[in-house]
């Protein structure tokens, strides 16, 4: 039973909050479909850094111009053209047989002695056999690719250049895709969608070259390549995989596929069309009669394939999953406002919607680039989980979040004797992880913790998304174990009578010697706000308050300040004096600590940190804006910015911060970010530095075409905005009141 008393208070708190969201909206209700469609990207030419997607949350499928998968070359080689899958994981054949303990590197921890970390101390330059093979494995691969067949009177295959008059539009409201060209004086008509409750790409073909037998579908499936970022695909050692016929039928074939221990299955599904073999791993799809032509391609993480459906009832279903997916959760309309960038910010608000439905939605936690391509080898990177996912629980979809905090779930004892090994108690979670849970070596991850809080965080949004006995019961355990680990690793400092944490330890700004690091600012407020919460998870759930939880909250490290401003972390004592000074200020060089993310403010903005002062806030806010290296920031650090000034009452600069001119917050027409680094060979900045790469200048280079943590961020900063936080007041609290008229439906604030 849930203690009522208990219940009360966190409710009472969250029932305040949703009092002033429903003041946002006028008494008619937003016009849903004519906000959502008012934004449908179109293309009429090829964008080489941002193609379409649809998708489902587990399967997305990354179209050409064409609507399929036809022409690769126009793009840019960072903008592959994949079919993904959260279940699509391989691992290389491991013969030498290494195990995560073939990973480990003993590193001195004061006060407990030597304990095992993925430590790579040589960098990622030179690593081991041992590590690279298991920094590689499992990684995230391509199913399939599907393409046009189309050809010349003669016969010979058409060439980009042979289209003309190319339109592409992806209806949000639909999940439609629609693509036209002509192509030999013939127009050609292309429908894409992914079904939503399987696994298979549906495609509809009307042209007069189907008639003319000009125009089929190939459905090629590569290998894993030894190179996996970005397309791990292979199409060059056909003799390293198999594709097994298992059922032939009239329209109609179903597979089975091997790569090393790696099995899923597939089917190609063309009704009156004629499916044969064409080439190793290779069919093509011929039309039957008329100028219509239907396939569907399916996947599925075991041998067997999808079971069949009625293209009709297929396409159906896709369409209501879309309108189930905008008419049920948040939506917020600028309509009415005079600040000239509120459009865009509708704009960026809807397809960030779209695209996170596609990439941060599945039952494991996202990689940083969904299901688009891979960086670090389609690893996820836990850290990163709440700027993908959390959104989906203030927007009124905490079912979308919590596919992903299932993985938790499931991996609780893995994480717990991860702690154990530690020589501490919980559950210790990794940061560069695949499905199976192991930490990847490396010369940072293992040092970072700030991961360590946020299924803490993410069940509280989805407990205040359904303050429930179901929801309690659901994540409770995951809760204390996680708790368990905050309260135990923090070292007790007997000279200063404290709680510290680190060394070892990295910080959210990733450039700081772990075995030297102290108690960084934002793992400091997060621990004790995670141990805060856990304490009123077990009142909720009605047991006793845990005494040394309460011990360490109260014992925790202050957060390290000096002339009035907010550290990094306390052994950074000078990083403002230096960020400040002719050789750091405005560009900084390796030796400089103004650079990455300034995750200070984050103890503040993002978790409300209640020993944070808004004054000092306020003033390393000022100091962030004018003494930080802003090009060597990331597409997430924006949003995190504004919501720390949407908490100090200054929604101008939230808004302005939302719009920095930045190369890492520069939004495409399908509402894609890049990740852009600046060059290490110009680390000062100066033109001619370095040689441009891509389209971004000289001294950038670009890690690749899209990020999905800055929609994610995004949204929960522009919710936040809209719908307030724990002690907000007033309607829109974060949005200036001259220029900004904010109408919001189905939010639900931050803590």
């Amino acid at each position: 039973m849930i203690r009522l008393a208990a219940l009360a208070a966190p409710l009472a708190a969250i029932g305040l909050a949703l009092a002033v969201a429903p003041g946002l909206a006028l008494a008619q209700p937003i016009d849903r479909h004519a906000l959502v469609s008012r934004h449908d990207p179109t293309l009429t030419a090829v964008d080489p850094h941002a193609p379409m997607m649809v998708g489902n949350g587990q399967l997305a499928f990354t179209a050409d111009i064409t609507g399929l998968q036809t022409f690769p070359k126009p793009y840019s080689p960072l903008a592959p053209l994949l079919t993904m899958a959260q279940w699509s994981w391989h691992s290389f054949p491991n013969p030498k047989g290494y195990t995560e303990a073939d990973g480990l590197t003993p590193v001195d921890v004061p006060g407990r002695g030597r304990q095992p970390y993925a430590w790579m101390k040589g960098g990622l330059e030179k690593p081991n056999p041992a590590d690279a093979w298991l920094r590689e494995n499992p990684h995230h691969f391509s199913l399939g690719r599907i393409a046009l067949d189309l050809r010349d009177a003669q016969g010979k295959p058409a060439v980009f250049a042979d289209l003309s008059q190319t339109r592409q539009a992806l209806d949000l409201w639909t999940g439609a895709l629609t693509s036209r060209f002509v192509y030999d004086g013939q127009p050609v008509t292309v429908e894409t969608r992914v079904q939503p409750d399987r696994d298979v790409v549906l495609v509809e073909i009307v042209s007069p070259l189907v008639a003319a037998g000009r125009l089929g579908v190939s459905v090629r499936y590569p290998g894993v390549s030894a190179n996996l970022n970005p397309d791990p695909s292979d199409w060059t050692h056909p003799e390293r995989h198999t594709t097994t016929i298992v059922n032939r039928a009239p329209g109609r074939l179903v597979l089975s596929r091997r790569l090393d221990g790696t099995i899923y299955g597939s089917s190609i599904t063309a009704p009156g069309a004629t499916i044969a073999a064409a080439g190793p791993h290779a069919f093509a799809v011929r039309p039957g009669a008329g100028d219509r032509l239907v396939v569907m391609v399916g996947f599925s993480r075991t041998a067997k394939a999808p079971p069949a459906v009625a293209y009709a009832a297929a396409r159906d279903a896709v369409t209501a999953h879309w309108r189930d997916y905008w008419t049920r959760g948040g939506v917020v309309d600028f309509t009415g406002s005079t600040d000239p960038r509120a459009a865009e910010l509708e704009r960026r608000v809807v397809l960030s919607q779209y695209l996170q439905a596609l990439n941060g939605a599945g039952d494991t936690p996202p990689q940083e680039e969904g299901l688009f391509s891979n960086s670090w080898n389609g690893k996820f990177h836990l850290e990163m989980h709440p700027w993908h996912s959390a959104h989906f629980a203030t927007w009124g979809r905490p079912a979308e979040l919590e596919r992903g905090l299932a993985w938790y779930l499931a991996n609780l004892p893995k994480a717990q004797a991860e702690a154990r090994r530690h020589g501490v108690q919980g559950a210790w979670w990794p940061k560069m992880a695949g499905p199976e849970g192991r930490n990847s070596p490396s010369s940072i991850s293992p040092f970072i913790m700030w991961q360590q809080p946020h299924p803490i965080l993410m069940a509280e949004l989805a407990f205040r998304a359904h303050p429930d006995q179901a929801t309690l019961a659901r994540y409770g355990e995951l809760v204390d174990q996680t708790a368990r680990l905050l309260a135990t690793w923090p070292r007790w400092d007997a000279a200063t009578g404290r709680y510290v944490l680190g060394p070892p330890i990295i910080p959210v700004q990733e450039n700081y010697d772990p075995l030297t690091t102290l108690n960084p600012t934002f793992e400091v407020e997060y621990f004790r706000r995670g141990l805060q919460t856990a304490q009123a998870w077990r009142q909720r759930r009605g047991l006793p308050r845990d005494a040394q939880w309460d011990e360490v909250i109260a014992r925790m490290s202050k957060v390290a300040e000096r002339d009035g401003l907010y550290l990094a972390t306390e052994s950074s004592p000078d990083l403002w004096r230096q960020a400040a000074s002719p050789a750091c200020d405005g560009h900084a060089t390796g030796s400089c600590e103004n650079r990455d993310h300034p995750s200070f403010l984050m103890a503040y903005g993002l978790i409300g940190g209640d020993r944070i002062d808004p004054d000092t806030m306020r003033r390393t806010l000022r100091a962030t804006e004018d003494h930080w290296d802003l090009r060597q920031t990331w597409g997430w650090d924006f949003p995190m910015v504004a919501m720390t000034a949407a908490r100090l009452g200054e929604p101008e600069d939230a808004v302005d911060w939302l719009f920095k001119d930045l190369k890492n917050n520069q939004w495409g027409v399908t509402g894609m970010t890049p990740r852009v680094h600046v060059d290490e060979h110009a680390a000062t900045f100066t033109p001619g530095a370095a040689a441009a790469v891509g389209p971004d200048g000289p001294g950038y280079r670009r890690a690749a075409e899209t990020y999905f943590p800055s929609n994610g961020s995004l949204l929960l900063a522009v919710g936040m905005m809209a719908a307030g936080w724990d002690g907000s007041k007033g309607p829109a609290p974060g949005f200036p009141k001259p220029g900004w008229t904010v109408r919001a439906e189905g939010l639900t604030p931050l803590p």
